[in-house]
């Protein structure tokens, strides 16, 4: 298993420095009072946008259709030019630096996958390390460990071609390709949207796992605002016209919106969504209920948005939680629930 170094240079060495190491930071972008303008255009794409993305985070921009997610995503890797403004990764502008070398060291998966149709999974993965100059040994290791890494058995799929996977494992491959060289920062636009709701689930849970060992800066691009809650650690709402309405936590936007445009984009069911950001161990329970009638059960780690769900599917009114160590350790009921949820209205209020 891989890791991302805690240490690494800055600005331009931060991406250049991947052919040479097979671990680099994660790096800090800022959008810079950022204007995209195209000719005969009455209104910008992107509007006077300033943002600044932590290290190691996930931000996912999103808005409804014009409000220029894609665009601002592409000016990170220039792959859409910036007409006012500036963004820079770990303090150098996108500008200062070569596109070629630029595009090599960022990470970029697309809704269509695009992997080459005549080559193989291995040789797919390979793609960027072959650009670098990698040697072959070290080009072959990496593309074997990231396919081990994103679910796949390097000497069952390395020598398939992309027609013969499913959507799915296609879906690994492209992520398994971005993360090829280890780049500090990718770019994500739309990367499970064309994917069935259980693969797609799966996928995204997969990703959240993976992050949580690789620690890249991941820009992520989604029209879904349930995907947005659960991937992001930072959200940035844009309007039609690529102005900025709200950027902060999944918890911040959902407590508290900062107009009517962002509340209603988030959903009048927003007291529920922040459920979904809170997991059964992370909440007061009851104590255990004293008779040992048979009870539906969930893991300790399910969310109380997933739990609730399986009470209402089940026709349960109660569950008991399991913990990680196999004993069981509280119990949830309805009423937990309602509380919780006025407690969350509270707090906005406040």
């Amino acid at each position: 298993m891989w890791h991302a170094s805690n240490a690494g240079a800055r600005g331009r060495g931060a991406l250049s420095g991947m052919s040479s190491s097979t671990s680099s930071s994660a790096a800090e972008i800022v959008f810079d009072h950022v204007t995209k303008r195209y000719a005969n255009a009455p209104k910008p794409a992107i509007d006077d946008l300033s943002l600044t993305l932590p290290a190691g985070d996930i931000c996912v921009l999103i808005g409804p259709s014009g409000g220029g997610k894609t665009t601002a995503m592409k000016m990170v890797n220039r792959l859409i030019s910036i007409t006012e403004g500036d963004i820079t990764i770990d303090g150098t502008s996108v500008n200062a630096m070569d596109v070629t070398e630029l595009r090599r060291g960022i990470g970029y998966v697309i809704q269509q996958i695009g992997l080459f149709p005549h080559l193989t999974i291995e040789a797919n993965v390979a793609t960027v390390p072959r650009l670098l100059g990698w040697d072959k040994d070290r080009t072959r290791a990496r593309g074997r460990e990231l396919l081990e890494l994103v679910g796949l058995d390097p000497d069952e799929y390395g020598k398939r071609y992309p027609a013969q996977l499913s959507g799915g494992q296609r879906q690994r491959v492209g992520l398994a390709r971005a993360m090829a060289a280890d780049p500090p920062l990718m770019l994500m636009d739309e990367p499970f949207g064309a994917i069935d709701p259980i693969t797609r689930e799966r996928l995204q849970n997969d990703f959240l796992r993976l992050h949580e060992e690789i620690r890249k800066t991941v820009v992520f691009v989604t029209h879904d605002i349930d995907e947005a809650i659960k991937m992001g650690h930072q959200i940035a709402i844009l309007r039609e016209g690529g102005r900025l309405a709200q950027f902060g936590t999944p918890e911040e936007i959902l407590s508290n919106p900062t107009d009517d445009f962002v509340a209603q984009f988030v959903g009048a069911d927003r007291g529920l969504k922040r459920l979904a950001l809170r997991r059964l161990d992370e909440i007061e329970l009851l104590p255990l209920p004293k008779n040992g009638d048979k009870r539906l059960e969930c893991p300790a780690d399910t969310t109380v948005a997933d739990a609730l769900s399986a009470m209402l599917t089940a026709g349960a009114r109660d569950l008991v939680v399991r913990g990680k160590d196999g004993e069981l350790t509280g119990h949830l009921t309805f009423d937990v629930v309602t509380r919780l949820l006025s407690t969350q209205e509270d707090e906005v209020r406040a």
